[in-house]
């Protein structure tokens, strides 16, 4: 009997196994015309040379500031959407997932007319008397990491939303009777409930920022080349398939380890003080 339900699984494994883990460890250790030898001994290179490193760098620069930036905004908003009692509370929550119906693409070139020279930016400081010419925004970290917190807000939103959600309310009336004010009722009661939830929103939001492609290619331009322009460039531009594979290496370790240590920390049930 205990057998039966574990077979469910093993079409799903299957698929999953000859359709992606294969394919990927190919591409990864063996691509067209090299072996893991070559990709190794560009790995090491990769992680010896200053350029490389930097762009190593500058992509968990963005990875871990759009990440804190999203939790910082995403989870009081998350926390008023399920605490609110009043009959808009489903509007407002659509409201605030709505642009993850939209398309990347779409979202991006929304702010190429914002942040550029004369866009309503720089518009808007001329008429402010700031400058006398509106200031080049595009292709700085400012743009890419704009761009990337309008694109995972969402996310961590509804991710925060329905770890809280699940925090009973009653929870907050009784720290709030035993004399604990709001402040010491959220720190004390619902931070700590919720912060598995909080933890995997935070995981999904790094792997989705470390990974984005678009946003940085559109926003940041050559001069913010992170590991997955520099991907691109080797795998369809130079056509250098061990570097693509070490690179595609550094993203697959980078976004596993905040993965592990994301699941020791979610692992860890909530104490309330």
């Amino acid at each position: 009997m205990l057998r039966r339900p574990k077979l469910l699984l093993a079409p799903g494994a299957i698929v999953l196994v000859l359709g992606f883990a294969i394919p990927a460890l190919v591409m990864l250790f063996s691509p067209p015309g090299t072996g893991p030898g070559e990709v190794f001994a560009r790995l090491w290179q990769m992680l010896g040379d200053p350029y490389d490193l930097a762009i190593i760098g500058r992509t968990l620069f963005f990875g871990l500031t759009v990440t804190a930036l999203c939790i910082f905004l995403g989870f009081p908003i998350a926390f008023l959407l399920a605490r609110s009692t009043s009959r808009f509370a489903g509007v407002w929550l659509a409201l605030a997932i709505f642009p993850l119906l939209l398309s990347n693409v779409v979202r991006t070139f929304g702010w190429l007319v914002i942040l550029g020279s004369n866009g309503a930016v720089g518009q808007l400081i001329v008429w402010l008397g700031l400058s006398e010419r509106g200031p080049q925004l595009l292709y700085t970290p400012l743009a890419v990491i704009l761009g990337m917190l309008q694109l995972f807000l969402p996310l961590a939103i509804i991710t925060c939303y329905s770890a809280i959600a699940q925090v009973d309310k009653n929870l907050d009336d009784a720290a709030r009777g035993l004399g604990a004010s709001r402040t010491r009722t959220l720190w004390s009661v619902v931070v700590p409930l919720s912060l598995p939830g909080v933890v995997v929103s935070a995981t999904l939001v790094f792997a989705g920022a470390a990974t984005a492609y678009t946003t940085p290619y559109l926003l940041g331009g050559t001069g913010q080349r992170v590991l997955s322009t520099q991907l691109f460039t080797y795998s369809s531009v130079t056509v250098n398939w061990e570097a693509a594979s070490a690179t595609a290496l550094i993203m697959t370790v980078l976004v596993f380890a905040v993965s592990g240590l994301s699941s020791a920390l979610g692992s860890r049930k909530g104490r309330v003080e």
